[in-house]
């Protein structure tokens, strides 16, 4: 009778010590399949061991398998809910483009642990996606005020006041990403904020850097030539729009300015190729004004556009 019992207590201590053999394997692995391979015999032992699914979640996680990862970590929430599977699960929800589950998820990690400050980043983009921009920036504001030099949180904290069209406090943030990462990118966000209070100059040389850093920034390329059409500068509109549609010969919107300078320039056959191209861009042989409708030019310059569409369409 003492042996029988002695075996009894045994294979619970040999089964957990398997599982914590096939995780300590599991996490050595690289490749996320091996691991789940790993894993799930551990879970054939005992299936509700929290960190096996745990990893496992990670695991499919990694693999971009969203929905399966889904599964492992409402598992461990239904057994025992903690901030770091209702993080995790809203990953998952955020790249299923499921923005309101995601934010559920987020919420309720923050419930649980409210020092888990990077989950702010998250809920505050996931707001963003849910076009609720000001709780956004509330957001943004909480994880700069914990990492002061955190890069993406200005960068996306700037894209919200562009959102709420605060402008220069954009203009602000899209200034710390410079100082805290000067790259090409940067610079074209700044510029683009510039460009929209109507900082033709600053804007211009925003790209023009931007393009110095990286000149395979193909946006930069159209928007030094819309700043250069608004500062007047027909001749280096044609240049840089002539460069943003060799790098990207479907870009109407360049096409269409391109079309604008080279009016200006009173270079007619060429303003009238550059036009027609435009059309045959948006498939349309029309003439009517409906044909540019929520194109750049249409919405974001109507007084210069409608102007010079009406003279474009007589060539």
């Amino acid at each position: 009778m003492r042996n029988t019992l002695l075996i009894l207590l045994l294979c619970p201590l040999l089964s957990f010590s398997q599982i914590n053999k096939y995780i300590r394997q599991a996490l050595k692995l690289q490749n996320p399949q091996q691991q789940i391979v790993l894993l799930d015999e551990a879970l054939t032992i005992d299936p509700k061991h929290l960190d096996a699914l745990f990893y496992r979640a990670i695991a499919k996680y990694n693999l971009e398998d969203y929905d399966a990862a889904i599964l492992d970590f409402t598992k461990i929430i239904f057994y025992e809910p903690d901030a770091d599977s209702y993080y995790n699960r809203g990953n998952c929800k955020f790249n299923l483009l499921d923005y309101q589950g995601a934010l559920l998820d987020y919420e309720k990690a923050l419930e649980l642990d409210p020092d888990l400050i990077g989950t702010y980043f998250n809920l505050g983009n996931t707001k963003f996606y849910l076009g609720n921009y000001k709780a956004a920036v509330s957001d943004f504001n909480k994880v700069i005020r914990s990492f002061p030099s955190d890069y993406k949180a200005y960068s996306q904290r700037a894209l919200a006041h562009m959102k709420l069209e605060h402008y220069k406090l954009a203009f602000k943030d899209f200034g710390a990403c410079i100082l805290l990462r000067p790259n090409s990118k940067s610079y074209y966000n700044r510029g683009y904020a510039l460009l929209e209070i109507n900082y033709y100059d600053k804007a211009k040389a925003d790209f023009l850097e931007a393009i110095a850093i990286n000149s395979n920034n193909v946006p930069a390329y159209f928007y030094l030539g819309v700043s250069s059409f608004l500062l007047g500068e027909f001749d280096k509109t044609v240049t840089y729009l002539s460069i943003a549609t060799r790098k990207d010969p479907k870009d109407y919107d360049a096409y269409l300015g391109l079309a604008m300078g080279y009016y200006n320039l009173n270079a007619l056959d060429d303003a009238k190729a550059a036009f027609e191209k435009a059309k045959r861009l948006l498939d349309s042989k029309n003439n009517t004004i409906s044909v540019f409708k929520n194109t750049y030019w249409e919405v974001n310059e109507p007084q210069h556009f409608k102007t010079l569409f009406k003279k474009l369409s007589l060539l």
